[in-house]
């Protein structure tokens, strides 16, 4: 016979609750987001710094309010999450060539060889969670996601009030 604790740790998929997709992608996200948070931890990065560093090294030269505003975080959270990579050594502001009143961020050699950890990091802990899947049906899951959160309703942007 099994304890409380032991139900409460492993939970059932017949659980009614475990049909609506919100429930499953709070569960999904909790484990990928603990376990990454973890092994990002060695690296001196949080889960957000991790996200908009890995913008930023596909996107040379990004500006700042376009990169809040792309990944619907608040203006002052982005400052801030900016300033942090700019204070690790990760990425640097500068005037835009164009319009010296826009500033860009670029990412720095530093941030390059860290986002690579990274990202190593990451993928680690994906498939890990993710090893069920097949390759296939990963890229479906990610296409249909990209797909739901293109329609999904607007939301406010996030603010580092509401936790990493």
């Amino acid at each position: 016979m099994c304890n409380d604790l032991e139900m409460a740790s492993s939970p059932t998929t017949d659980d009614p609750v475990s049909e609506f997709a919100g429930q499953l992608f709070f569960r999904l996200w909790r484990v990928s987001h603990t376990r990454t948070a973890e092994a990002l931890e060695s690296l001196g990065l949080t889960t957000a710094l991790f996200a908009l560093l890995n913008v930023l090294g596909t996107r040379e030269g990004a500006i700042q309010q376009e990169l809040g505003s792309t990944m619907g975080i608040d203006p002052s959270t982005m400052v801030s999450l900016i300033d942090q990579l700019e204070t690790a050594g990760l990425a640097n502001r500068r005037p835009r060539p164009t319009d010296r009143r826009a500033r860009e961020v670029v990412i720095s050699p530093k941030g390059r060889r860290v986002l690579e950890q990274a990202r190593r990091l990451a993928m680690q802990v994906e498939d890990d969670v993710l090893r069920a899947l097949s390759p296939a049906e990963r890229r479906r899951m990610l296409a249909l996601l990209r797909r739901a959160v293109d329609s999904a309703p607007p939301q406010s942007p996030w603010t580092a009030q509401e936790g990493d």
